[in-house]
């Protein structure tokens, strides 16, 4: 009988190995993997704020604070249409020592002024990482007539000006509406005219992740930005994440959130489940290359 060649002698063991390595990676507790190479890296936690049962937030949030603790977790961004008077917010902050970190939190006033911010995190090595934040409702108001029209434009300038003005290595905008289109009806057609320009805004100054707290289960070509959205409580939706026009991941949701690790030449986007396991991440390279 013939005899197996080499190369496929080694085939094998690089495939074994592989799996191995996703068998330890994934589907284990998040607070069991911390690496100590990783320590100078910059950690913080991303999750869909607003109401939950009181029983199912306060296990989300206990969770997020076991996360914090391990990685000391330097902030936590909430993606919220309640701003300042988030629940999840509120008691994270007042009853878990570990999420008493900040938290930036986004709100839709949509036709009640406008809230956005822009936060700059120093990363290792002088290097930079952009926290922008937007206010999807007052952004759709731009495409109305009247006072709502010059709100969203005002703000819709704001981003311009602060995108171009900004050197950062990392640069991560947050709202809580997706700007993905799932189907082409009339309503999404509509919506089309309000996410194009801002796509146009993103890859032209360089943003890498577009983070929202709704999305859908289909992909959209959007180039180099990253479209993520954070699971919303209790929904059997399939989670999304789209990097250079593919859809990387479909999977149930449980009340779950996101551990993002930020270095100079990458960031790892880990999704956490209910029960503590990472059932995915999304690496991106600042060459603009997505590594799954």
């Amino acid at each position: 009988m013939k005899k197996p060649s080499c190369f496929c002698t080694i085939f094998t063991q690089v495939s074994l190995c592989f799996a191995l390595y996703l068998a330890l990676n994934l589907g284990q507790p998040i607070y069991s993997n911390r690496s100590d190479s990783r320590a100078l890296d910059l950690y913080f936690i991303s999750v869909r704020g607003g109401f939950r049962p009181l029983k199912q937030q306060t296990h989300l949030l206990k969770l997020m604070e076991k996360v914090a603790k391990v990685y000391n977790v330097s902030f936590v961004v909430n993606n919220s249409e309640l701003g300042e008077d988030d629940p999840l917010m509120q008691n994270g902050t007042m009853l878990f020592p570990s999420l008493k970190v900040p938290w930036f939190t986004t709100r839709t006033s949509k036709g009640r002024g406008e809230s956005y911010f822009h936060e700059q995190i120093k990363i290792p090595f002088g290097n930079t990482l952009d926290i922008i934040g937007v206010d999807t409702g007052s952004l759709q108001d731009s495409m109305l007539t009247g006072p709502s029209r010059e709100i969203g434009q005002n703000q819709l300038h704001w981003l311009t000006k602060t995108l171009e003005a900004t050197s950062s290595n990392w640069r991560m905008v947050v709202g809580f509406h997706p700007l993905v289109v799932c189907e082409e009806n009339k309503e999404q057609v509509e919506a089309k005219q309000f996410y194009e320009p801002l796509h146009h805004i993103f890859v032209k100054f360089g943003v890498n992740v577009y983070l929202s707290g709704q999305g859908c289960s289909k992909h959209v070509n959007h180039g180099n930005v990253a479209y993520i959205r954070n699971p919303a409580p209790r929904e059997n939706e399939s989670y999304f994440t789209s990097v250079k026009g593919k859809s990387v991941f479909n999977g149930e949701l449980v009340n779950g959130f996101l551990l993002h690790r930020v270095s100079s030449l990458e960031t790892v986007i880990y999704f956490i489940n209910s029960a503590g396991e990472v059932v995915h991440k999304t690496v991106l390279q600042q060459t603009g290359k997505e590594v799954m």
